[in-house]
């Protein structure tokens, strides 16, 4: 794309001529175009040169004439049309021409480019050549005379003058204002007319935007014949034009009607009566640069670019409607800034793709400070046809400036890379180096460095602070993955570990009647004012259901971890996505401080779990207390059924102890690693240790399931969190030991003494005791690793107590009328004369005891016969 300069030539009204190739409307790029042939076209003006007599039926006429200011002199072209009325074809090689300046100089015409080629021409035929001259400072078509010229050896000289064309002071090649001029661009006929001129002010800077209407006459597309344009003054004064970046590499269809547009910087001071617009276009071979078409401009206007508050903004980009609309703007205090949020809503309404131009955005005060917006999400963006969407944006303005007011500015960038958006100021708005002073020059500018920033819109922002969301009740929004309902459906505050964790559950129900895509979504959450976002975790429940069909929703949690001291008024929950590694936003929300009380299932009810694949049912077994010297331990079976209907892995219980008195206690699990089947019941175990003081009269398990990267974990894994937490009234049973040792159980196992027996050799220090018994093992229900331990007690006739551990299954086994046998040896044994002894069983878990049950047997003592003695 040709950068924009600004150059100075003398150039009268009657600078550009009527009826030469007209150049194709084209950004300002360096001067490529290939030299072509200038063909004839219909003047503006009526005024039209008689014909020349060359000798032989061949005749020449002026077609037209131009001139152009060049650092090294002016440059004057003009095109002769010989015509050949004879039977044999003539030689070009005996005709000349010659330029006359007001100042009496006399210069050979030199054809251009390609038409130097041109040595004959045809019978009955034709043909157009263009010459060139170098006048010097003459800078006005006014008494220049074009001289014709024929090869005669018998004149003196060898030349001979066969007639003259002499300018008239009135003659134009300017199209005059509302008048059509039909042209030819890459050989394509073409209508083109000049439709406006308007003038904008932004950053201390006047642009000017020129308007050119082109219609393709031909039966081929019409594309960019890389001609230069330029904004002429009535003094002179001219200023190169860039192509609007809406306009870019355009093509136009055969019969399609289209507005091109053109933008350049002026003085603020240059009077813009009388403008026009030229057309030029370099000539390869000599490198010169010649005057094409020209147009007269209407008066200049200075358009309203304020949009107001949800009205469409329409810009046309390549001949494509695209419609614009900012929406959604809300503000909320953070820090010592406010920050805005609002959406860019864009819509192509053509039948064809378009991709917007560069453009920089910034929000200004009403006194005049920026404050720049990233405007990746806009600038360069493709949309298909018909295809709409939006674009979240995101300033901070510091609450020192006037938040009334605000408006987001819209800029075309035009010319360099480099952005030129303002910074942000502290007196007002500032401005991007342009490369353009707005001061003519006569000689070659300086290679530009930066670009033109263009005013294209002012949206007019409302000032509305961020309303909270109120638990439970549905919203609408549009984000640029589409249109949705959210709701809070519960906030809740439960312990976790030494802090607490704060979870927002949300619901988002598509509204659409096509399906919505969910990103992978991150979210934070941020308290009150604070500026550092709190340790926060996503799950989504069922998170393969990333795409929702029409009226389908997904719940996701958003949980972060709070110091538990901490108290908070609100809270903000912002979720977002990612496309082409960057952040998108997709919800954004502010939450009061409304913490939901914790759900509460009653004694013996079910508390359920949800989630793919783990969806099932838990119920209280019985819970119990061991009584500890310093502590006791408060203890849990629950039973985890499978509501799956297939084998799979259930996930992690996770849970806290709630006393009365509002104290927490995390619980230690203990739970199957294996699948369950559909049905099938498996046994978890819990426990904690509490102070002897604590009342666990009404005891409740803040039961939750366990989440690791946003998504639910099985047992074998640590959690990071917990979620879908209720509150599961326990019912702790005191424990009552049997006075038998009848059906002990100890699950998985159950234990019945028989009979039990002692004896003791006269006069011997041991006691042999034999424990006749039944060992079945239940295996009706699966669990983990379970830290029990059977301790029996034996408490002999003196007092004495013994205790051994049983491993159940080792040393005492499997099956009906087993024995076991083992002994005591004490000396005070040899004095004893029967009595009884205690069988006690006790499980003791995590260090701590319950007595299962206990009874007494009797001791025999046995008389040795001789032989034993």
């Amino acid at each position: 794309m040709r950068k924009y300069r600004v150059t100075y030539a003398a150039l009268l009204v009657s600078s550009l001529v009527a009826g030469q190739v007209a150049g194709s409307v084209t950004a300002p790029a360096a001067h490529a175009a290939p030299a072509a042939k200038a063909p004839a076209v219909s003047a503006p003006a009526a005024f039209k040169f008689n014909s020349v007599p060359m000798g032989a039926g061949v005749t020449a006429v002026l077609e037209n004439i131009n001139i152009w200011s060049q650092s090294s002199g002016n440059i004057l072209s003009y095109t002769l049309k010989y015509t050949n009325s004879g039977n044999s074809s003539a030689s070009l090689m005996h005709y000349f021409s010659r330029v006359v300046t007001p100042g009496g100089s006399v210069l050979p015409g030199n054809p251009l480019g390609a038409d130097a080629l041109k040595k004959k021409v045809g019978a009955k035929e034709s043909l157009s050549v263009t010459y060139y001259v170098n006048v010097g400072q003459t800078s006005s078509l006014q008494g220049i005379k074009i001289s014709m010229l024929v090869w005669d050896a018998k004149t003196k000289g060898y030349l001979k003058q066969t007639g003259s064309f002499g300018v008239p002071a009135n003659y134009s090649t300017t199209a005059a204002v509302g008048t059509s001029l039909s042209t030819v661009m890459n050989d394509i006929p073409v209508a083109a007319s000049a439709d406006s001129l308007q003038l904008y002010k932004y950053s201390g800077k006047v642009y000017a935007k020129v308007g050119v209407s082109l219609t393709n006459k031909g039966n081929k597309i019409l594309s960019d014949p890389g001609y230069s344009a330029y904004l002429v003054s009535a003094s002179g004064t001219s200023f190169e034009l860039a192509l609007s970046g809406t306009q870019a590499d355009y093509k136009i269809q055969p019969q399609e009607k289209r507005s091109i547009y053109y933008i350049t910087e002026i003085p603020a001071y240059l009077k813009t009566d009388n403008m026009k617009l030229q057309f030029t276009q370099k000539d390869e071979t000599t490198k010169l640069e010649l005057a094409k078409s020209s147009y007269k401009l209407p008066a200049a206007s200075s358009p309203n670019l304020v949009v107001g508050s949800g009205v469409v903004k329409k810009i046309v980009v390549n001949n494509n409607t695209v419609e614009t609309l900012l929406r959604n703007a809300n503000v909320y205090a953070q820090d010592a800034d406010a920050v805005w949020t609002f959406q860019m809503q864009l819509k192509n309404t053509g039948n064809k793709a378009v991709t917007l131009p560069s453009y920089d955005l910034a929000v200004k005060s009403v006194k005049g400070k920026v404050f720049p917006v990233n405007s990746k999400g806009v600038s360069g963006v493709t949309l298909k046809p018909l295809e709409t969407k939006i674009v979240p944006l995101t300033v901070r303005v510091p609450l020192e400036v006037d938040q009334s007011g605000l408006q987001l500015m819209m800029i075309e960038s035009v010319g360099a890379e480099s952005s030129s958006m303002p910074e942000p100021s502290g007196t007002g708005e500032t401005t991007g180096n342009t490369g353009n002073t707005g001061t003519p020059s006569t000689s070659p500018p300086a290679t530009p460095t930066a670009k033109m920033v263009f005013p294209v819109a002012y949206f007019v922002i409302p000032y509305a602070l961020r309303t909270e969301v109120t638990t439970g009740q549905e919203y609408m929004t549009t984000n640029s993955y589409g249109s949705f309902s959210y709701s809070i459906q519960s906030l809740q505050r439960y312990p976790w570990r030494d802090d607490d964790i704060v979870a927002a559950r949300l619901r988002i129900t598509n509204t659409q009647n096509v399906s919505l895509t969910l990103p992978e979504l991150k979210g934070t959450i941020k308290l009150d004012k604070e500026n550092l976002p709190v340790t926060t975790e996503l799950y989504m429940d069922n998170k393969d259901a990333s795409v929702l069909a029409p009226g389908k929703s997904a719940d996701l949690y958003v949980l972060g971890k709070i110091a538990y001291t901490s108290e908070f008024q609100n809270m903000r929950i912002a979720l977002n996505g990612t496309q082409n590694s960057e952040t998108v936003p997709f919800l954004d929300v502010s939450v009061n401080n409304s913490i939901n009380s914790i759900p509460t299932i009653e004694k013996g009810k079910s508390y359920t779990i949800s989630g793919k694949g783990k969806t099932a049912s838990v119920q209280e077994n019985r819970t119990t207390i061991y009584q500890g010297e310093s502590h006791n331990l408060v203890y849990t079976e629950l039973y985890l059924s499978s509501e799956e209907k297939r084998q799979s892995k259930m996930a992690r219980l996770q849970a806290y102890y709630k006393t009365k008195d509002g104290q927490y206690f995390e619980a230690g699990t203990s739970q199957s690693e294996n699948s369950a089947s559909p049905g099938a019941k498996q046994l978890v175990v819990l426990w904690a240790k509490v102070p002897k003081a604590t009342d666990l009269a009404d005891v409740s398990l803040y039961l939750g399931s366990g989440i690791k990267e946003g998504k639910l974990i099985e047992a074998k894994e640590e959690a990071t969190g917990f979620v879908n937490v209720a509150a599961l009234q326990l019912n702790p049973q005191a424990n009552v030991p049997k006075n038998t040792l009848e059906s002990t159980a100890l699950y998985p196992y159950t234990i019945s003494v028989l009979t039990s027996e002692g004896k003791r050799m006269k006069s011997s220090d041991t006691l042999d005791i034999t424990m006749n018994y039944s060992l079945r093992k239940d295996n009706l229900y699966d669990a983990g690793v379970l830290e029990h331990k059977l301790i029996l007690q034996i408490t002999d006739p003196f007092g004495i107590a013994t205790e051994k551990v049983l491993t159940l299954g080792t040393d005492l086994i499997e099956g009906t009328n087993n024995q076991y046998s083992f002994s005591l040896s004490r000396p005070v044994y040899k004095t004893m004369d029967g009595g009884a002894y205690k069988l006690a069983f006790y499980d003791e878990f995590q260090g701590e005891r319950l007595m299962l049950g206990s009874q007494a047997f009797g001791v025999t003592n046995v008389v040795p016969n001789k032989t034993q003695e």
